[in-house]
């Protein structure tokens, strides 16, 4: 088996070459590569690991014909088109919690250097002044901290802070009340951290909803005297807005680690006064450096060589535990989808996939996926497991998922009904041996068959002579039946059948056969 190829295309620690060397994929290290130049080389790889500087376009994933995952040493992604990328079946990881410390620790650092003027103090002091009634500053302890935003960097910030004698404020749609009581802080809206805060530092991924979040219009809804911070990403905060504040004296000081363009050569902020800047240093210490780049190497090889996904924006996790006991029903639940897809002729409306036994107990998100897109993929060839949660909510196609703890007669069960304007329609699987797929029920008929290669299912009235018929037919056309398997509800009334053949079957014979006495369906299967 070849090894999978992974190019780096940024500057990473060298111990990341040794982790994927290591663990069996062949590495290639090419930091500073031109788009033109990325494009070129990158349908050689399966794997792509990057920081800020590569731009994983839609264009450069274009190219990408063997990609199958991206890995970002860091926490944001703004580099990388997740929605190109989920819509090839591309993997994008990151590594949110490799230097979220070293970015909550400069951001309180650049409170610190924005309450007391520290480099303005600095730089006057070096010039031989002794300006010591010039630099009058602020204490921390005792004000009131607004965060935006209390993921993991926010909530490392609020910690801190507590430490420091500050009351915290914290405004996140998705904080609980029962994490605000455990981190100590208080929950707060936008506008209640804007007319509080002293100290505001914003602590969000940059999103068509954070976008702009401290505009002009909030900016002004704060407290004369506020001190602005933000170590997250560029654009999060109207930068011409805090260059007019700082200059009108509204806000007393801010410290910016991060621009709306960078590298900021040049920026509506520099030369302001009271303003603090360093050149995006949220990450940048030794120890953070070392982790991110050692943890996406060893995310990336884990996928690469096991199928297990960590930190992924785009698709489940799947511990390396779980991903070789997932695997064997991965391939049963793509099997079924893709059953069920090939028998559909018209738009689906809703998509059930049910679990029962065994596998009930396991991570059922990857198989729902997986099950999705075998539904899908006869009427779109363009999806795969990444995209087809995607791909259902733009063709308004209601998906749900049921887990059941009662007992079955198999140790395990997976169901899954697809439902049209006409009808639904079921059928159930399960693993022989622990490894084998087989269908066990189809539209509440009980049958038994594995799937092959080449087959045709037949649903037809459960009259005399039909099996015989249909022998006979297959013979005259020099088609050899390898397995044959019947059910039916009741004697006399609906039976069908899954024949698997080893020639394909033609158009003009499925004509035949659909026209023979009894048939009510023919249906030619493909695995």
């Amino acid at each position: 088996m070849a090894k999978p190829k992974v190019l780096i295309s940024d500057e990473l620690s060298p111990r990341s070459i040794e982790i994927f060397s290591e663990r069996g994929c062949d590495v290639d290290f090419k930091p500073g590569l031109k788009p033109a130049e990325l494009r070129a080389i990158i349908g050689q790889y399966e794997g792509l690991a990057i920081r800020s500087a590569t731009k994983v376009t839609a264009e450069v994933l274009a190219e990408a014909k063997k990609l199958k995952v991206v890995g970002r040493a860091g926490i944001g992604v703004d580099n990388v088109d997740i929605k190109a990328a989920t819509a090839r079946g591309v993997v994008v990881m990151n590594t949110p919690f490799g230097n979220a410390i070293t970015t909550a620790e400069h951001a309180i650092a650049l409170m610190f250097a924005v309450a007391r003027q520290i480099p303005e103090a600095n730089a006057s002091t070096q010039a031989g002044k002794w300006e010591k009634n010039r630099f009058m500053g602020s204490e921390l302890s005792f004000k009131t901290l607004g965060l935006i935003g209390c993921g993991n960097i926010g909530s490392i910030v609020a910690d801190r802070a507590i430490g420091l004698k500050m009351r915290v404020l914290a405004y996140d749609p998705f904080l609980s009340d029962q994490r605000a009581a455990e981190l100590g802080v208080e929950k707060a809206t936008l506008d209640q951290v804007l007319e509080r805060a002293d100290f505001i530092t914003v602590h969000t991924p940059l999103t068509e909803q954070t976008k702009n979040i401290l505009s002009r219009a909030n900016l002004m809804k704060t407290k004369k005297g506020v001190r602005i911070v933000n170590c997250a990403r560029g654009g999060l905060v109207d930068e011409l807005a805090v260059r007019d504040l700082l200059v009108s004296g509204h806000i007393a000081g801010a410290g910016f680690d991060v621009f709306t363009v960078e590298p900021a050569k040049e920026n509506v902020l520099f030369g302001t006064p009271n303003l603090v800047c360093t050149p995006h240093l949220g990450a940048s210490t030794v120890e953070a450096q070392e982790n991110v780049a050692l943890q996406v190497a060893e995310q990336m090889s884990d996928y690469l060589l096991t199928g297990a996904v960590v930190n992924s924006l785009n698709m489940p996790n799947v511990s390396a535990e779980d991903a070789p006991k997932l695997a064997p029903y991965l391939d049963l639940a793509e099997k079924l989808g893709s059953f069920a897809g090939q028998l559909t002729d018209t738009d689906i409306k809703a998509v059930s996939i049910e679990y029962e036994g065994q596998v009930a107990a396991l991570n059922i998100k990857p198989l729902s996926q997986v099950a999705l897109m075998g539904v899908l993929r006869p009427q779109l060839d363009t999806v795969n497991m990444v995209n087809a949660p995607a791909i259902a909510r733009e063709r308004g196609v209601d998906v749900a998922e049921v887990k059941h703890e009662r007992d079955s007669d198999y140790h395990s069960l997976i169901r899954l009904s697809v439902t049209t304007e006409k009808y639904t329609r079921s059928v159930t699987g399960t693993l022989f041996g622990g490894k084998h797929p087989r269908i066990v029920e189809i539209k509440g008929i009980e049958i038994e068959a594995e799937f092959g290669q080449h087959m045709l299912y037949i649903t037809n009235d459960d009259k005399p002579g039909f099996i015989g018929r249909l022998g006979s037919l297959l013979g005259e056309h020099k088609v050899n039946i390898a397995t044959f398997h019947l059910g039916r509800d009741t004697p006399g009334g609906s039976a069908i059948a899954l024949v698997q053949v080893d020639q394909p079957i033609s158009p003009e014979l499925l004509t035949k056969i659909a026209a023979l006495e009894s048939v009510v369906q023919a249906k030619v299967l493909t695995f």
